[in-house]
């Protein structure tokens, strides 16, 4: 689809502060964390060529948390992407579907937000860029980090990822990435593509799931894997806190069972981005009741759709 005009404007206003959009965001480190369910994120708009919101919303989940929204008139897909700040290191899983850093300014915005945060020895904290899977909409300003001071790019591959993050018993084995005070674990999640991974942050309690699972269609690839790895986070979760189950794009509207349709630019009422437990649940349950035989099931927060 042809790119639409999109006038950026700044998101920062200084080291500590953000002017997130629509007051979403925490402003200290006493303030709690945001209510998830009630974020009012940008939707897009009927004409393109008219609005004027920034590129990349960003909003301050936490202290050391950030979540990051593509505008939908710069890419319809409109990927969340997410900022983990440690002691030692940060890291940004997916760096959204628009290469241009003109347009689509990713890196820019990110050394924004870290650029007053320094190791306990006054060094800059290392960047680390990873991805929920290796599809194009969730890597394509990687070009953007390549050859940066203090980045470290993963590769895309599944060996790539495996080596990285220490899976040598890949999709079995899950794995801590410790970013210094701040443990997040690495949980390999094949189905949706072979080389996803979800990602657990216990302090916020929070279960990144990429494409794998978030209020959409979830386009699944490999359906014996793709059972296989829902039922492996049902199970995680079962062991653990998890607050929300937090994917990469909304495509569902707040009515049950309704998604929007492919390449929309406008969702004026869509679906809440994060999921509950219940909802991970229920999922493992349709797709085990539906056994070897892929099949399309409509739910209310999600759409089963073998490929």
């Amino acid at each position: 689809m042809p790119t639409p005009r999109v006038t950026f404007r700044p998101v920062l206003t200084g080291l500590a502060f953000l002017a997130c959009a629509l007051g979403a965001c925490t402003a200290t480190r006493n303030q709690p964390a945001l209510d998830l369910e009630r974020v009012a994120w940008q939707h897009g708009a009927a004409d393109c060529a008219g609005q004027t919101d920034p590129a990349i919303q960003v909003v301050r989940y936490d202290a050391q948390t950030w979540i990051l929204r593509q505008n939908k008139c710069l890419n319809y897909e409109a990927p969340f992407l997410f900022l983990f700040v440690g002691e030692q290191r940060a890291l940004l899983l997916d760096t959204g579907a628009t290469a241009d850093s003109v347009a689509f300014p990713l890196y820019r915005t990110v050394r924004q937000l870290l650029q007053s945060g320094e190791t306990a020895h006054g060094h800059p904290l290392e960047l680390v860029v990873a991805h929920t899977h290796n599809h194009s909409d969730h890597r394509a300003a990687d070009a953007q980090f390549r050859g940066q001071p203090h980045v470290r790019l993963v590769g895309l591959e599944t060996d790539q990822v495996q080596q990285f993050f220490g899976l040598p018993a890949w999709p079995l084995q899950s794995a801590v990435f410790e970013l210094g005070h701040r443990a997040l674990e690495i949980i390999p999640i094949p189905g949706h593509q072979a080389a996803s991974i979800a990602v657990y942050d216990p302090a916020t309690r929070l279960l990144f799931t990429g494409d794998t699972v978030y209020p959409g269609r979830l386009y699944v690839q490999d359906w014996p894997a793709f059972q296989a790895s829902i039922q492996r986070l049902v199970t995680f979760a079962a062991h653990h806190k998890v607050t929300y189950v937090v994917g990469n794009h909304i495509e569902m509207s707040r009515t049950p069972g309704l998604d929007y349709p492919t390449g929309t630019t406008f969702q004026p009422d869509e679906h809440a981005l994060p999921l509950h437990v219940a909802e991970l649940r229920a999922l493992n349950r349709d797709l085990q009741a539906l056994g070897k035989q892929p099949a399309r099931r409509v739910k209310d927060s999600f759409i089963i759709e073998p490929k």
